[in-house]
C-alpha cells in the first residue's frame, strides 16, 4: 500500500468531506444540536454526519470491506429526534445534494459490531465533549488487517499546525501507512512534512500528554509517576487522539493512559486509538498497554487482550513502563 493505493485516496477524501462537516456544524452549534445516548455521553449531529459520509464513501469503493463505527441511527430515528435527524441531513446534503433523511440513517448503519480479517474502525468525532467546549476533536479512521493497523488517517480541524505559534494556522491532518512513515498536513492545503518523535532520553527532561476529562484515565497514577520519574514539566491535557499527534510530531513525549479506578475492568475501544497508534509509530515511536504489550485488534470492538494505554517516543518506552510498577 502507498499514497496512491485506492484505500488511501479513498480514505483521504472521505474524512476530509468530514472534517469540513464537523467544521460546519461547530461553527453553527446551538442549543438542541446535541443530544444524550443511553450512556449519557454527548452525541452531535456532527458525530452522525461524519459517519454517514465516511461509511458511504468506504462501503461505495470497498463493498466488501466492514467498517466499525462508533455511532448506530437508532436514536436519530425516533420520531422526538425528527428535528435533528432534519439538521444531521442537512448537513450531509452539502456534500451529496438530494440526499434522504432514510440514506442517511442507511449510511449510519452501515456500520458493524462485527469484525473480519480485513477491517476498518471509524470515530466520527473523538473528543465530542473537546468538540461541544470549542477545544480539540479528531476525526479517526484505520484500517485494520489480520489483527494490525495497517493505514491510519486523522482529522485535527482544532489543532495548532505548529506548537511554537499555537494561535496561528490551525486544522491538521495526520496520515500514517505500514512501514511507509507518518505525515502531517493542512486540512485545507497541500503542505506536507515528514513526523518523527522525539529524542529526548531522560526523563527529567519528558512531558507527557494526558485526557482533559479526568473520568477517562486516572490522572492521581499519572501525576506519581511523573513524580517518580523525576518530570517536572505538567501535563498536557488534551481531548481525542490528537495526544497521538502530538507524540508523532515530538511535542510531547508520551501519551499514557492508566484507566480510572472507577472502572477497574475498562477496556479500550478500538476506534479510539487504532489511527493514532499507527501514527506515532510510524513517526518512530512505540505504542504498548501498560504492560507492554502489543495492542491487539483481533478481538472484536473492545481490546480485550490489553490493559491502558502508553505511546511513546520509543527512547523512554521502557523507563515509563517501569514507573508503571507501582
Amino acid at each position: 500500500m502507498d499514497e496512491s493505493s485506492p484505500e488511501v485516496t479513498t480514505a483521504l477524501q472521505a474524512i476530509l468531506k468530514a472534517s469540513r462537516l464537523c467544521q460546519k456544524v461547530r461553527k453553527d452549534l446551538t442549543e438542541g444540536a446535541s443530544i444524550q445516548k443511553s450512556d449519557r455521553s454527548p452525541v452531535t449531529i456532527a458525530d452522525y454526519g461524519s459517519q454517514a459520509i465516511i461509511c458511504k464513501m468506504i462501503k461505495e469503493r470497498f463493498p466488501d470491506d466492514v467498517v466499525i463505527g462508533e455511532e448506530v441511527s437508532t436514536e436519530l430515528r425516533k420520531a422526538e429526534r425528527s428535528n435533528l435527524l432534519a439538521q444531521v441531513t442537512h448537513y450531509v446534503r452539502d456534500f451529496f445534494p438530494f440526499t434522504s433523511s432514510e440514506e442517511v440513517c442507511a449510511w449510519i448503519d452501515l456500520s458493524s459490531r462485527s469484525i473480519r480479517n480485513r477491517y476498518w474502525t471509524l470515530d466520527p468525532i473523538d473528543g465530542t465533549k473537546g468538540f461541544l467546549r470549542g477545544d480539540q476533536y479528531a476525526i479517526a479512521l484505520a484500517l485494520i488487517e489480520n489483527g494490525a493497523v495497517q493505514l491510519g488517517l486523522m482529522a485535527c480541524p482544532n489543532l495548532y499546525m505548529d506548537k511554537r505559534q499555537p494561535n496561528w494556522k490551525k486544522g491538521c491532518l495526520f496520515l500514517a501507512i505500514r512501514g511507509k512513515g507518518a505525515f502531517q498536513m493542512e486540512l485545507e492545503g497541500e503542505t506536507r512534512q515528514s513526523l518523527f518523535v522525539s529524542k529526548v532520553d531522560t526523563p527529567e527532561q519528558a512531558s507527557f500528554a494526558e485526557s482533559v476529562e479526568p473520568d477517562h484515565a486516572d490522572h492521581l497514577t499519572h501525576q506519581k509517576i511523573a513524580q517518580k520519574l523525576g518530570m517536572t514539566q505538567p501535563p498536557l491535557k488534551m481531548d481525542s487522539q490528537a495526544k497521538y499527534g502530538i507524540v508523532a510530531r515530538g511535542e510531547a513525549t508520551f501519551y499514557l493512559r492508566v484507566p480510572s479506578p472507577t472502572e477497574p475492568g475498562y477496556k479500550e475501544k478500538i476506534w479510539d486509538h487504532a489511527a493514532g497508534a499507527i501514527i506515532t509509530e510510524e513517526a518512530g515511536g512505540k505504542v504498548t498497554d501498560l504492560y507492554g504489550k502489543p495492542l491487539d485488534f483481533s478481538c472484536g470492538i473492545k481490546l480485550e487482550k490489553n490493559h491502558g494505554i502508553l505511546a511513546s517516543n520509543g527512547i523512554l518506552h521502557e523507563v515509563v513502563l517501569k514507573g508503571l510498577e507501582m
